[in-house]
């Protein structure tokens, strides 16, 4: 082909095209356009060209700045798309041309249906990153497993997702309870707003009501200059989650439940309400309905807060997801810690799922890691763990040496139950000291007594 001699091809294989000069006059029309426009191509050369094509805004380019422009002509019951070109020769405005991007309506059907599909991929794109950004760190792709107990926790997570109501997940501790918040909201139409949370166990009862609701200034003693916002207010159009729900203090509970049922907050201090749109999400490692008996928690709350309940099983239900949750698990510790663990020994999973796991996933993932620092290799080994031994046979001979073998024997359980009460917990000494019912200065104590680092 011989662009020299073939360039009258290629400018007749152009939708729409027409070229006017800089008095506004046709210089040319090929004759897809002339056919288009119902006109004469030859007739039409050297006329003004809104009286060639009376809809033309080609003459609004042959003056100003701007270069480029889109324009819509509706036509005889047509609709076509035009791009127009601003020509310019040394600087100076020497004409327009004009060129359709589409020509029928069924073009921009087909145009608008690409442009949605990428559109939609394009804003789930960003909607990911702006999640990444936000306050949430999991979503439901974090549950790791495979288990029915699983995919049933998951359906519980997207029904909640759908629904405005108050989630109570019930949970022991260790299962996840604020994995699967996270999930919920990031699910939820609020995913682009705020996911606050605040621990019902981790506030003194003095500051909890100003934590949750704010103060204004000079509510009291050592008050912020200017007043601080609560956590409701900071959660406002987005999700609140309380953890250990079931640690609220009961003189907290009534205004916890005017909140929940008012959508309504009163900072400490304040005269003044504030409308405030949450959506709640609490959670609890003991049964509130238990705690309505005893008297430790209002039937009024925990029926307000019990409308969307999402259960999430302990592990010993669950045994079969543990060889994906280890692996999981290894591959994210191999970049935490700088191993290089490729392969787990079967019976690993074998003596890990011997186990019923008091502490949950929490505590397998500390065995985990645990056993990750003593391997030497690619490969983890049952000898890396510290698996308990069968506790129903006693070494006899090895007490012949003690003087006193049954408190040596009572100093091993002790210190085995210490030991797993740590791993349950995460090494939070508050929650161990409340777990074993003894203070925190009585538990430090016991470990140094015992040789527990």
């Amino acid at each position: 082909m011989d662009i020299s001699k073939d360039y009258l091809l290629f400018l007749e294989a152009v939708a729409g095209l027409m070229v006017i000069d800089k008095t506004g006059h046709l210089v040319f029309i090929n004759e897809r356009c002339a056919e288009y426009i119902k006109g004469d191509r030859n007739d039409s050369i050297g006329k003004y060209i809104r009286d060639v094509f009376p809809a033309s805004t080609m003459q609004a380019l042959l003056t100003g700045d701007k270069r480029y422009n889109v324009n819509f002509y509706f036509i005889d019951g047509r609709m076509s798309a035009s791009t127009q070109v601003q020509l310019r020769k040394d600087g100076e405005i020497v004409g327009v041309l004009e060129y359709d991007l589409m020509e029928e309506i069924t073009e921009l059907d087909e145009f608008l249906g690409m442009y949605s599909k990428a559109l939609k991929d394009e804003v789930s794109y960003f909607r990911e990153q702006v999640r990444e950004f936000q306050s949430t760190k999991y979503s439901i792709n974090n549950i790791i497993g495979s288990s029915k107990k699983v995919q049933e926790l998951k359906e519980q997570i997207e029904l909640a997702a759908t629904s405005s109501s108050t989630v109570l997940i019930m949970g022991e501790t260790g299962t996840g309870k604020e994995l699967v918040a996270h999930s919920i909201h990031n699910l939820s139409d609020r995913a682009f707003n705020d996911f606050i949370k605040v621990n019902s166990a981790g506030m003194a009862e003095t500051l909890i009501e100003s934590e949750l609701f704010g103060y204004v200034e000079g509510a009291f003693t050592g008050a912020k200059k200017g007043g601080k916002k609560g956590k409701f207010e900071l959660a406002n159009k987005g999700t609140l989650f309380i953890d250990e729900i079931n640690q609220m203090p009961l003189s907290m509970q009534p205004k916890l439940l005017r909140a929940l049922q008012e959508r309504e907050i009163s900072p400490v201090g304040s005269e003044e309400d504030l409308n405030v749109d949450v959506r709640i999400i609490a959670a609890t490692n003991e049964s509130l309905e238990k705690l309505v008996r005893e008297k430790k928690f209002r039937a009024d709350l925990y029926y307000r807060l019990n409308v969307f309940p999402v259960v999430i099983p302990p592990l010993r239900e669950r045994l079969e997801d543990i060889p994906e949750l280890v692996e999981a698990k290894v591959k994210q510790l191999n970049n935490e810690l700088g191993t290089n663990i490729t392969n787990i020994e079967p019976n690993v999973y074998k003596k890990l799922m011997e186990y019923d796991w008091p502490g949950n996933i929490r505590e397998l993932y500390n065995r985990v890691e645990a056993a990750m620092n003593y391997a030497r290799g690619n490969v983890l080994k049952v000898e890396h763990f510290n698996f308990r031994a069968d506790n129903s046979k006693i070494d006899l001979t090895a007490l012949e040496s003690t003087d006193k073998p049954i408190d040596a024997i009572k100093r091993e359980a002790e210190r085995k139950l210490i030991n797993e009460a740590l791993m349950m917990f995460d090494y939070n000494k508050t929650k161990v000291a409340d777990y074993l019912k003894i203070s925190r200065p009585l538990l430090y104590q016991k470990m140094k007594r015992l040789g527990i680092q």
